[in-house]
């Protein structure tokens, strides 16, 4: 008997999202650190220039949509833990910020694998295409609400 595969919808996307957060926020929380924290920390280190910190928290806004005082209380709490460091005006991912990534994405790989790996590669690029469309949508009707 064929079963019809569900149509892609928010609530399927959001439970998709929040399934992989859910195993990702897990290894972080092993590792002392946030949701939060992780991204911005990762916005850093993936920067092809050093940011300032005005410049990392706008791009992490764009990411999370997150408000902008609670990004700045993130990059203060980078900066106690020693992930992130002052450089005059710049703000630049520690040697333990890079290791404490590179350990997260170490234990976040066998699963990662388990969750994608015999996913064809069709199907992939199609959801990514989905995906893309859905983001760029869903980015103009906020900027749309928010103008």
């Amino acid at each position: 008997m064929a079963t019809t595969a569900p149509l892609a919808d928010a609530r399927n996307l959001a439970l998709a999202h929040y399934a992989a957060r859910g195993v990702l926020e897990h290894v972080l929380a092993r590792h002392g650190v946030t949701f939060q924290q992780q991204v911005v920390l990762r916005t850093a280190l993936t920067a092809e220039t050093p940011q300032t910190p005005d410049a990392l928290v706008a791009q992490v806004r764009t990411l999370l949509k997150a408000d902008p005082s609670g990004l700045r209380a993130t990059l203060a709490e980078l900066l106690a833990k020693g992930l992130l460091a002052e450089d005059g005006t710049y703000l630049r991912p520690t040697d333990a910020g890079r290791e404490l990534l590179a350990a997260v994405g170490a234990e976040t790989a066998p699963v990662s694998a388990r969750v994608w790996g015999d996913i064809p590669t069709e199907d992939l690029a199609a959801t990514g295409r989905v995906l893309a469309l859905i983001t760029e949508r869903a980015n103009a009707e906020l900027a749309a609400l928010t103008a």
